[in-house]
Protein backbone atom coordinates (compact mmCIF):
# COMPACT_ATOMS: atom_id res chain seq x y z
CA UNK A 1 0.00 0.00 0.00
CA UNK A 2 1.14 3.61 -0.75
CA UNK A 3 0.19 6.47 1.33
CA UNK A 4 -0.76 9.96 0.00
CA UNK A 5 1.08 12.79 0.91
CA UNK A 6 -2.42 13.56 2.44
CA UNK A 7 -2.09 10.67 5.02
CA UNK A 8 1.27 11.94 6.21
CA UNK A 9 0.11 15.47 6.61
CA UNK A 10 -3.01 14.34 8.40
CA UNK A 11 -0.74 12.09 10.60
CA UNK A 12 1.57 14.74 11.43
CA UNK A 13 -1.43 17.01 12.13
CA UNK A 14 -2.84 14.95 15.04
CA UNK A 15 -5.90 14.45 12.56
CA UNK A 16 -5.29 10.59 11.85
CA UNK A 17 -4.42 8.31 14.97
CA UNK A 18 -2.03 5.08 14.85
CA UNK A 19 -5.62 3.10 15.34
CA UNK A 20 -7.10 4.53 12.61
CA UNK A 21 -4.04 4.14 9.76
CA UNK A 22 -3.51 0.37 11.43
CA UNK A 23 -7.49 -0.40 10.87
CA UNK A 24 -7.06 0.93 7.17
CA UNK A 25 -4.04 -0.46 6.16
CA UNK A 26 -3.98 -3.87 8.12
CA UNK A 27 -0.92 -5.99 7.46
CA UNK A 28 0.04 -4.40 4.50
CA UNK A 29 3.74 -3.03 3.78
CA UNK A 30 3.41 0.76 4.00
CA UNK A 31 5.56 2.33 1.11
CA UNK A 32 6.18 6.29 0.85
CA UNK A 33 6.69 7.93 -2.10
CA UNK A 34 10.03 9.98 -3.08
CA UNK A 35 7.24 12.29 -4.92
CA UNK A 36 5.59 12.85 -0.79
CA UNK A 37 8.86 13.80 0.40
CA UNK A 38 9.00 16.49 -2.10
CA UNK A 39 5.83 17.59 -0.88
CA UNK A 40 6.65 17.38 2.91
CA UNK A 41 10.27 18.90 2.54
CA UNK A 42 8.33 21.66 0.67
CA UNK A 43 6.53 21.96 3.83
CA UNK A 44 9.26 22.28 6.22
CA UNK A 45 11.11 24.82 4.34
CA UNK A 46 8.49 26.74 3.30
CA UNK A 47 6.85 27.26 7.44
CA UNK A 48 7.94 30.66 8.78
CA UNK A 49 7.54 29.59 12.92
CA UNK A 50 10.66 28.17 13.57
CA UNK A 51 8.80 25.51 15.75
CA UNK A 52 6.47 24.61 13.71
CA UNK A 53 9.22 24.10 10.94
CA UNK A 54 11.89 22.14 13.28
CA UNK A 55 8.27 19.82 14.17
CA UNK A 56 7.80 18.95 10.45
CA UNK A 57 11.02 18.14 10.57
CA UNK A 58 11.91 16.06 12.92
CA UNK A 59 8.43 14.31 11.73
CA UNK A 60 10.11 14.21 7.99
CA UNK A 61 13.25 12.58 9.25
CA UNK A 62 10.80 9.69 10.63
CA UNK A 63 9.40 9.11 7.38
CA UNK A 64 12.63 9.18 5.62
CA UNK A 65 13.32 6.07 7.20
CA UNK A 66 10.51 4.01 6.04
CA UNK A 67 10.22 2.17 3.06
CA UNK A 68 10.54 4.73 0.09
CA UNK A 69 9.36 4.07 -3.52
CA UNK A 70 11.72 5.83 -6.47
CA UNK A 71 10.59 6.85 -9.57
CA UNK A 72 11.53 4.52 -12.64
CA UNK A 73 10.83 4.33 -16.83
CA UNK A 74 7.96 2.02 -15.81
CA UNK A 75 6.43 4.79 -13.01
CA UNK A 76 7.06 7.47 -16.33
CA UNK A 77 5.23 5.05 -18.60
CA UNK A 78 2.48 4.88 -15.92
CA UNK A 79 2.06 8.41 -15.65
CA UNK A 80 2.15 9.76 -19.37
CA UNK A 81 -1.02 7.08 -19.90
CA UNK A 82 -2.62 8.95 -16.85
CA UNK A 83 -2.16 12.29 -17.87
CA UNK A 84 -3.05 11.04 -21.26
CA UNK A 85 -6.51 9.51 -19.81
CA UNK A 86 -6.70 12.88 -17.95
CA UNK A 87 -6.60 15.40 -21.20
CA UNK A 88 -8.55 12.78 -23.28
CA UNK A 89 -11.30 12.96 -20.00
CA UNK A 90 -11.35 16.90 -21.28
CA UNK A 91 -8.91 17.42 -17.68
CA UNK A 92 -6.15 19.32 -17.30
CA UNK A 93 -3.15 16.83 -15.30
CA UNK A 94 -0.99 20.29 -14.83
CA UNK A 95 -2.51 21.13 -11.67
CA UNK A 96 -2.12 17.42 -10.02
CA UNK A 97 1.41 16.22 -11.16
CA UNK A 98 2.26 15.22 -8.05
CA UNK A 99 -1.01 13.11 -7.06
CA UNK A 100 -0.10 11.47 -10.48
CA UNK A 101 3.49 10.64 -10.06
CA UNK A 102 1.86 8.65 -6.50
CA UNK A 103 -1.08 7.24 -8.49
CA UNK A 104 1.50 5.97 -11.17
CA UNK A 105 3.56 4.71 -8.59
CA UNK A 106 0.80 2.46 -7.06
CA UNK A 107 -0.34 1.56 -10.41
CA UNK A 108 3.35 0.23 -11.56
CA UNK A 109 4.05 -1.81 -8.22
CA UNK A 110 0.06 -2.75 -7.74
CA UNK A 111 -0.18 -1.28 -5.01
CA UNK A 112 -3.76 0.29 -3.04
CA UNK A 113 -3.36 4.09 -2.89
CA UNK A 114 -4.67 5.16 0.81
CA UNK A 115 -6.33 8.72 0.27
CA UNK A 116 -8.36 11.12 2.18
CA UNK A 117 -8.99 13.09 -1.13
CA UNK A 118 -10.72 10.02 -3.51
CA UNK A 119 -11.80 12.43 -6.34
CA UNK A 120 -8.27 13.59 -6.62
CA UNK A 121 -7.77 9.97 -7.81
CA UNK A 122 -11.38 9.16 -9.40
CA UNK A 123 -11.32 7.54 -12.92
CA UNK A 124 -7.76 7.13 -13.06
CA UNK A 125 -7.41 3.88 -14.87
CA UNK A 126 -5.95 1.06 -13.47
CA UNK A 127 -5.63 2.84 -9.76
CA UNK A 128 -6.72 0.62 -7.23
CA UNK A 129 -7.92 3.62 -4.41
CA UNK A 130 -8.48 3.23 -0.58
CA UNK A 131 -10.39 6.37 0.65
CA UNK A 132 -9.77 7.36 4.49
CA UNK A 133 -12.94 8.23 6.03
CA UNK A 134 -12.10 10.40 8.80
CA UNK A 135 -16.07 11.67 9.77
CA UNK A 136 -17.62 9.07 12.46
Amino acid sequence: MIWDSCIWVAMAAGQLTKQTLIDATGDATIMTSVVSLGELSFGVHACADPAERARRAAFLRQIQSSPMLDISKHTADAFGLLCASLKQAGKSPRPRYNDLWIAAQAIENSYVLLTLNGKDFAGMPGLQVKVLNTRN
